[in-house]
């Protein structure tokens, strides 16, 4: 597999990630007690930390490309299980 491959799923994986860990840990304004802004939605969240999400998407997205790129390698699920007329006919 060529590096750029590998740099652009390692990416997909790292934004997927990004946005399955951003609702962890947040606490809204009303879960607080927090004054909101004018204009502002009740639901923004008031300890939103853009690096801590960051390391989270980071960490999950480096386990999920490790277990890719070992199916990658080592073949453990492939093409062979999509074919469902082995399985109803």
């Amino acid at each position: 597999m060529k590096w750029t491959s590998i740099l652009a799923i390692y990416l997909l994986f790292w934004v997927m990630s990004a946005f399955f860990v951003m609702p962890i840990g947040l606490r809204t304004h009303d879960d607080e007690g927090a004054d909101l802004v004018p204009g502002q939605v009740s639901s923004a969240p008031v300890n939103f930390r853009p690096g801590l999400v960051a390391r989270r998407a980071t960490l999950l997205a480096a386990l999920l490309f490790g277990l890719y790129y070992a199916n990658y390698v080592y073949g453990w699920f492939g093409v062979e299980l999509l074919d469902v007329t082995r399985w109803f006919g």
